[in-house]
């Protein structure tokens, strides 16, 4: 999916006007809704400045950026998977992703994902991350479980994503890391990129996306911590990229140096809470999952050994 730019003038008649609104009817066939989610995404910018406003009023003569995807070729179909609802009213979902999932369509994952399961089991979806990513408002790697948020309308797609630009949704997660960790807890900020020698993979690098994380230590092992993370920023594989450069990578994260001494095949990492404002009600809610089977199976193991 190619990502170019679009880049506007500002006449001088359409001084003060909204970004949201100039830059909506400027492109034409792209709608208000996703523009400001564009906006929301940090896709947008004035004169070179990042603009996270769509209220902010645009001069004449300023040069107007806006980063878009062209339209995707595929489209996504229903299909009769078995899905684990924990919530659902007629604006959002929650929902608990099992490990082995893939989030959206993608070349090589065409059927069996989230959104294909999403459209068998949900009246409603969000149109606008296109037909690929309905209603998807932020992503879980394949082999991470937990919760995911689902929007049912384009309305509640805004709230939802301005609550996770604005820091006020609250992702939390559990990983079982190599090693015991020195400090019981702290807070990591190094900023994130492609791997310049393996664009597949994530890495720190100097002038990438400012990325943010906090731990805690749950539970030491001696050889293993199991480490609670909360997310101040939502970056492709943040939490595996910071494990590894604390030099405590995930176990079973073969992408990132995890080891995998319990043939688990999979990153240890679970999504077991989400808090985020109620679009529908403005009721401040929190969900919980527990951590799933293969990864208590590791942890008794573990402890087991540990303390026998």
């Amino acid at each position: 999916m190619a990502l170019h730019t679009c880049i506007f003038k500002v006449p001088e008649e359409r001084n003060g006007s909204r970004i949201d609104v100039f830059l909506s009817e400027a492109l034409g066939e792209c709608t208000r809704s996703r523009v400001r989610l564009s906006v929301i995404a940090g896709a947008v910018r004035c004169d070179g400045e990042t603009i996270l406003k769509c209220g902010y009023h645009v001069k004449s003569g300023s040069l107007l950026e806006i980063d878009i995807r062209d339209a995707e070729p595929l489209t996504a179909e229903a299909e009769d998977i078995p899905l684990n609802i924990v919530y659902q009213d007629k604006d959002m979902a929650v929902i608990n992703k099992p490990a082995g999932m893939v989030t959206h369509p993608a070349p090589g994952s065409e059927k069996g994902t989230l959104v294909n399961a999403l459209l068998f089991h949900l009246k409603d979806l969000s149109g606008i991350n296109g037909v690929l990513r309905p209603g998807i408002v932020h992503r879980l790697d394949k082999n991470t479980s937990g919760l995911i948020m689902v929007a049912k309308n384009d309305t509640a797609h805004l709230d939802l994503s301005r609550q996770i630009a604005e820091k006020s949704a609250k992702r939390y997660y559990i990983a079982l890391v190599d090693g015991n960790l020195k400090e019981d807890g702290g807070v990591i900020e190094a900023p994130l990129g492609r791997n310049p020698s393996d664009r597949k993979k994530m890495a720190v690098v100097e002038g990438g996306d400012a990325a943010k994380t906090m731990y805690k230590v749950v539970e030491r092992f001696g050889k293993y911590t199991l480490v609670a993370f909360e997310l101040f920023t939502g970056r492709t594989h943040q939490i595996r990229v910071h494990s590894r450069y604390i030099h405590h990578p995930i176990v079973g994260d073969s992408t990132y140096g995890g080891s995998d001494e319990f043939g688990v095949g999979r990153q240890l990492l679970h999504a077991y809470r989400l808090t985020v404002t109620l679009p529908s009600t403005g009721e401040r809610k929190s969900f919980y999952s527990p951590i799933p089977e293969d990864f208590r199976d590791v942890l008794k193991k573990i402890r087991a050994r540990t303390f026998s």
